[in-house]
């Protein structure tokens, strides 16, 4: 092979490493000035416009608060289950229907009862009939008064089971128990009902609260009748509330307590609704700026610290916003003197 074709071969990879040793030193700082050792680059700032608007940065206590996530509920609600063994007839509601008090919600199927019903009233016809004839007699002195008592405790007997008769007709019908809205619809027509099953709830819409886990340091410092705000996000708006009671049981596995806060506007809130309670968590120092002296490059957050007539870029990291102004959670220091207002974004 000639010499020609082996340089073309080779001056690929030749160029390539020829390449990445260039990239290596530029990397490494060859191919800039060198700071001398035991000195720090520092970034000289701009000079500050003659009028620019500086505030001094200044540490205050403010009232802080926290967030304690927690789940919309009814302060009444209401569970209805069935007493009577049976097969369910009718279901005329849906859940989300708007029910008033003593509405038909289920009804159960009662030709059993009625027969016992019928049976009831038939024996308590022939025990009065009994009782009747006995007590003529013994006025006339021809039966004792053991019978006499015994036919008027058969008569009371007879009594006793047609009223329980129709106590037990009374259990085919569920009925609403307050004006409220159904929930929780657990049965079909044709199911079977046994006693003590689950058929359906109501709530009342008009009474909602917020149950919040409240961690035991901030739970000591609320109180039932206390005023607090709440977020929610079903619908979307802050509202406020009054706390009705504090669970004195302390979860053992959160060590946390319920706190219940009756809101004051119940309007379009339904139970399983997700809402924060924004609970008082004492005085906290901090420290705030206008909104309008943080600029933003890319992810990060600066202000510019004002140093012997310069204005220099200073790293911070912000907190909650409120009224114009911003928290600065790091970077700023009690004293220090930043500009007032920055461009918003650079690069």
């Amino acid at each position: 092979m000639s010499m020609k074709n082996v340089l073309k071969m080779a001056w690929k990879p030749l160029a390539g490493a020829v390449g990445m040793a260039g990239l290596m030193v530029y990397s490494s700082g060859g191919c800039t000035e060198k700071v001398p050792p035991g000195t720090v680059a520092v970034e000289q700032g701009e000079p500050v416009a003659q009028g620019a608007a500086t505030i001094v940065v200044r540490r205050a206590a403010i009232d802080s608060t926290i967030e304690v996530p927690g789940t919309v509920e009814s302060e009444t609600r209401i569970t209805l289950s069935a007493k009577i063994p049976a097969h369910v007839k009718r279901v005329l509601v849906s859940a989300g229907t708007a029910v008033k008090t003593g509405q038909e919600l289920v009804r159960l199927d009662d030709r059993e009862i009625g027969e016992q019903l019928a049976a009831a009233e038939a024996q308590l016809r022939m025990a009065e009939a009994e009782f009747n004839r006995t007590k003529g007699l013994f006025e006339a002195k021809a039966a004792t008064e053991q019978q006499r008592l015994a036919a008027e405790t058969g008569r009371d007997a007879a009594k006793a089971q047609v009223e329980r008769a129709r106590v037990m007709m009374t259990y085919a019908r569920i009925v609403a128990p307050i004006d409220g809205v159904v929930t929780d619809r657990r049965v079909e027509e044709g199911d079977l009902a046994s006693p003590g099953q689950v058929l359906l709830a109501v709530y009342d819409p008009s009474r909602m609260r917020l149950e919040a886990p409240v961690p035991m340091r901030l739970a000591g410092s609320l109180s039932a009748g206390l005023e607090v705000g709440v977020t929610l996000t079903d619908p979307d708006r802050a509202r406020r509330g009054r706390i009705t009671e504090i669970v004195s049981e302390i979860d053992p596995q959160s060590r946390t307590q319920k706190v219940k806060v009756l809101l004051e506007d119940p309007s379009g809130l339904r139970p399983g609704a997700f809402g924060r309670l924004v609970a008082p968590a004492g005085k906290v120092e901090v420290i705030r700026v206008p909104e309008s002296s943080v600029m933003r490059v890319g992810q990060l957050e600066m202000v510019r610290v004002v140093r012997d007539g310069r204005a220099v870029r200073r790293l911070v990291k912000t907190g909650a916003h409120a009224a114009g102004q911003v928290e600065i959670l790091s970077g700023l220091d009690d004293g220090e003197t930043v500009l007032a207002a920055v461009a918003g974004r650079e690069g």
